[in-house]
């Protein structure tokens, strides 16, 4: 077994019994799933606004080299550069070398999930630069050392108490400070900052191309004020995040905040173009677009697998899931947790090591089921599956056993044979993986397939 898979059920079994964690994380998604309904009211049809949604972002994906190139070329007229990064080696090293180049001591970043995939912020201290994380629930994890734990809310698994605690620890407060009074203490550290960074990072919820310009949307204003106040701006952008005209945001807007939080829109919706012109009086002295892959062409190549590339990172199916919500986003150990990530991080990464993640699935459906721009979640997960099987990655022992079971399902005599005492003992026993953490199955002695030949005969 792969280690990354024996840290995963090790961390599930503990965490699925915590039933403190279960309350934490329940009361939080249940806050959302309380609003979701009520902003879904803004769409007088929201089934046809997700499949709307869908294929405009087919049409991004199947025409990707065009798009990003036409991206490319309107926004570099507008004074941007763009830098083009293959892996999280080629994006980091961009980064350093910005960075170096303006002499930057401190950097302020807002919220970016494509920025924890490549860990800006360890390679970033490890080359004597501050990164400040100005996101409160980033903030949050940055002080305690955690990575997020949900894609839109990443303290979602910590209480006020533990947020007031934590900052207690880590910046001398009130162990019983509110929520007011610790935001208030957070709001005058990060506001010091954006005045001190010479550089600010921040991600891109959209790249728009004929605009050239990418959308970010947010809730505390804290990515304007990253990508406004240094005097360098850098986008780091997964290359998927394409749609191909400004006036598709006035769908994916409200689809992102809607399945996220409920909300009909974010707060704060903020396009940006390029760096400060010459007619303008605020804004960064230059803009820096860096598009990565890292591994996202992987899946481009996969035709069944394509179709997760639509994803606009709204958190809904990680809401939504029952094995999330009982094992937490911190035990998948990956960036991006829940069924998406489940989908996309063996595509990312590496198959072997990560088709564990594919297993971690009721394939209830409820995934697809919220997925604002209908992904079919739960069946790209049985792919996964399949593929990994396909690419040998499978034990013997599991070869063998697959290979009996199929001897014995396409024989309705051997099954009858058999008998449930047998069935019973072939489960119980030899079939490792259920009992280890279930009770015994009992079959019944007599197949439904003998009981109707006993009441009708052969008919």
């Amino acid at each position: 077994m792969k280690e990354t898979a024996s840290g995963f059920i090790a961390k599930s079994t503990i965490k699925a019994a915590d039933k403190e964690h279960r309350r934490k994380i329940n009361f939080n998604i249940g806050k959302y799933n309380a609003v979701v309904p009520q902003g879904k009211q803004q769409f007088s049809d929201v089934n046809l606004a997700r499949e709307k949604a869908k294929n405009i972002k087919w049409k991004a994906i199947e025409t990707l080299d065009k798009q990003l190139e036409k991206f490319e070329a309107i926004i570099t007229r507008r004074g941007a550069k763009v830098i083009w990064a293959e892996d999280a080696a080629q994006a980091l090293a961009a980064i350093k070398k910005i960075c170096d180049e303006k002499n930057c001591k401190i950097l302020v970043k807002s919220k970016s999930m494509v920025t924890e995939e490549i860990h800006l912020n360890d390679f970033l201290e490890k080359n004597g630069i501050e990164s400040v994380e100005t996101d409160l629930g980033e903030y949050i994890q940055q002080l305690d050392g955690e990575p997020p734990y949900h894609i839109v809310t990443p303290a979602m698994h910590k209480s006020k108490e533990d947020v007031a605690k934590l900052f207690a620890d880590k910046l001398g407060t009130d162990p019983k400070a509110t929520p007011e009074q610790l935001t208030l203490v957070a709001r005058d550290i990060l506001r010091d900052k954006y005045v001190q960074a010479e550089i600010g990072v921040t991600g891109a919820n959209f790249i728009i191309t004929d605009i050239g310009g990418i959308a970010v949307t947010e809730n505390e204003g804290n990515a304007r004020l990253s990508c406004s106040m240094p005097k360098t701006h850098i986008v780091i952008a997964g290359i998927e995040k394409v749609i191909p005209a400004m006036t598709d945001l006035a769908l994916f807007w409200p689809l992102l905040s809607t399945f996220g939080t409920g909300q009909k829109v974010t707060v704060y919706n903020t396009i940006v173009t390029g760096p400060r012109q010459a007619n303008e009086t605020d804004g960064p002295d230059d803009m820096y677009v860096i598009l990565l892959d890292n591994g996202r062409t992987n899946i481009l190549a996969n035709e069944k697998q394509r179709e997760s590339l639509y994803c606009i990172r709204c958190g809904a199916c990680l809401n939504a899931c029952p094995v999330y919500k009982n094992i937490g986003g911190h035990t998948y150990a990956a960036t991006y947790s829940g069924p998406i990530g489940s989908v996309i991080t063996p595509h990312l990464k590496d198959m072997g090591d990560w088709k564990h993640l594919s297993y971690a699935s009721s394939l209830c459906g409820a995934c697809t089921e919220v997925c604002a721009v209908k992904i079919n979640l739960h069946e790209l997960l049985l792919e996964n599956r399949h593929e990994a099987v396909d690419q040998g990655h499978v034990s013997m022992t599991e070869k063998i056993a697959w290979k009996m079971w199929k001897q014995g399902m396409l024989r309705r005599k051997w099954m009858n044979m058999a008998g449930g005492g047998m069935k019973s003992w072939v489960v119980n026993t030899l079939v490792k993986g259920w009992s280890a953490h279930r009770g015994d199955m009992e079959f019944p002695k007599k197949s439904f397939n003998q009981l109707w030949k006993e009441k009708y005969g052969s008919r």
